[in-house]
């Protein structure tokens, strides 16, 4: 759709070699195939201008330059009319491989923060609860509890060092995005990055993590409840630092992480929750819609979670009501994902009504009762559901989907709650004109960069600190330490990475399928790659082909 209004856009204004500059065309040019302004680009029909001789040098190239610069400054604005904005869908649902949901015929679902949405306001509550336990049972310092939870520090999908004590974020090919490196709550600087990786950005894999995020000295948070927890360890290690105390970075960490998991095993946050249901729920009402209108439509629906049942009970019947289990062919509570998806040596128990366990074997599973524990083989055994007519939407990329998709043939749906926020940003005016004028001042600086003498150097020096101006501007309209959860400056996230591997679908929650028919079949956008791309913004702005101007490279031969 954007590339439509673009297209557009460049029929409107973009010129062709010798017709004048700028001239207004209509939608139906006739001059049809013509590319942006450039010696190199050419109208099918009319007589090929001969190339512009090259600037001589010194004071003319440096003018040279600028007028280009200035070209697309102008093409830049001209191409991106007001309705470019808003063109993304916060409520869509987004395709990473074809799916039609006709073919599906079962739905299974995670609960927490799947089914059940929860709202900003639990991270506080976990931070505070985990630093309490830090200094009162582990013996922490006291000077710790001046430390408030601070929803704006760090983001989902960041790696975490542990012997370094280095909060940082990670692109897809296993670099470190410089600039997005924390000790405690202070940035590490570029050079430090570097020389602790041993002069590189790079980090090797066998380092990175195993299949769930979970490596020898480094560990990725990929859950939405890893927030707290990141911002929790980074006001433990600032704390330390800036009194000059001692510590050992693996007892600091793992201490941090059992406080935190004693928050959940304890059962504080349950306990939060069910007390206010009305202010940590959201989109109660919207979930027992997508459910109800799954069953009106002859789709079983099964319930996977490592939540306890009663927890699970109050929170269905607030969103849902007292015959929630109705819906569903199959409950499953305390499930040990992802080891329910792995270990088939654990069986299935039965729970009664007030969830205390049974002792009778478990030979099927039975709609309106509850199961606890069990592992995915029996279940397959059991139900018989396998295949791609089965969908499971989860929100943790490791421990719900990726076993499902990579080793049982299970579509699979993450719920990528920040997906709304960021997609309003991309949406915003601020953000289009400071990301295309970014792009077409890299395609400039591409095929500039053949000018060498020392006035031309000077330019592309401005342009190059000029671009990465832009770009620090642009991850910090997501966050300003770490930026967007699905890019570095250029690449994709490592979490990103993992989205599109183990997802077939995302969205930000499982509302958006209220925008779809339950025969509704969903395409991936053919995203090109980088020897495919016609329109990009860098080639629309500078040149048809991802190749220098003729003219500019004239000196070389």
């Amino acid at each position: 759709m954007a590339g439509v209004g673009l297209r557009a856009a460049a029929r409107r204004w973009l010129p062709c070699p010798g017709h004048g500059w700028p001239r207004a065309t209509s939608s139906s040019p006739s001059c049809s195939g013509c590319g942006p302004p450039g010696p190199s680009a050419h109208c099918p029909g009319a007589p090929r201008p001969a190339p512009a001789p090259a600037p001589a040098g010194g004071s003319e190239l440096s003018a040279h330059l600028w007028t280009r610069y200035q070209d697309m400054r102008r093409l830049v604005h001209d191409l991106l009319p007001p309705e470019v904005c808003s063109l993304l869908n916060p409520a869509a649902i987004y395709a990473n491989n074809e799916i039609s949901l006709h073919d599906v015929e079962v739905y299974g679902f995670d609960y927490d923060y799947t089914l059940a949405q929860y709202a900003d306001a639990l991270h506080p509550e976990i931070f505070g609860a985990a630093r309490d336990i830090l200094i009162e049972h582990y013996k922490y310092p006291e000077g710790i509890r001046k430390y408030d939870y601070n929803p704006s520090f760090a983001i989902r999908g960041l790696h975490y060092d542990i012997q370094k004590s280095l909060l940082m974020k990670i692109d897809a090919y296993h670099y470190v995005q410089l600039g997005t490196a924390y000790r405690g709550l202070q940035p590490v600087s570029d050079e430090e990055v570097i020389d602790l990786y041993g002069g590189t950005q790079h980090i090797p894999l066998y380092q990175m993590s195993d299949f769930y995020g979970k490596g020898p000295s480094i560990k990725q948070f990929m859950d939405i409840f890893s927030l707290p927890e990141m911002a929790l360890l980074s006001c433990v290690v600032d704390h330390f630092l800036g009194h000059g105390l001692e510590f050992d970075q693996a007892h600091l960490y793992k201490d941090v992480t059992d406080a935190i998991r004693d928050v959940h095993v304890k059962g504080l946050m349950y306990q939060w929750i069910e007390r206010d249901m009305e202010k940590y729920i959201l989109k109660g009402d919207e979930t027992y819609a997508v459910l109800s209108r799954l069953v009106d439509h002859g789709k079983q629906l099964f319930l996977i979670t490592n939540s306890p049942f009663s927890f699970v009970d109050k929170g269905m019947r607030h969103m849902v009501g007292p015959d929630w289990r109705q819906l569903f062919d199959v409950v499953i509570v305390q499930a040990d994902k992802p080891s329910f998806f792995t270990d088939p040596r654990k069986p299935f128990r039965k729970l009664d009504e007030k969830g205390s366990l049974q002792w009778d074997r478990i030979s099927s599973l039975e709609k309106g009762k509850i199961y606890r524990q069990g592992n995915l083989f029996d279940f397959l055994r059991l139900t018989e559901w396998r295949g791609p007519r089965v969908l499971y939407f989860g929100d943790h990329l490791y421990s719900d989907l990726a076993d499902l998709m990579l080793r049982h043939g299970w579509r699979t749906g993450a719920i990528i709650p920040e997906l709304e926020r960021e997609i309003r940003i991309i949406n915003t005016e601020q953000y289009m004109h400071s990301l295309t004028w970014q792009q077409a001042l890299t395609g400039l600086l591409e095929r500039m960069q053949t000018y060498q003498d020392a006035e031309s150097r000077q330019v592309l020096a401005s342009w190059v600190k000029e671009r990465q101006e832009l770009r620090c501007v642009t991850k910090a309209l997501f966050n300003a330490q770490f930026g967007s959860i699905f890019r570095t400056f250029h690449n994709p996230t490592y979490f990103s990475r993992r989205l599109v591997r183990f997802s077939d679908l995302y969205m930000a929650s499982l509302s958006c399928l209220l925008n779809y028919r339950v025969d509704f079949t969903f395409y991936p956008r053919r995203t090109p790659l980088q020897h495919e791309a016609p329109l990009w913004m860098d080639q629309l702005c500078t040149g048809c082909m991802k190749t220098p101007f003729l003219s500019d490279m004239a000196h070389i031969r």
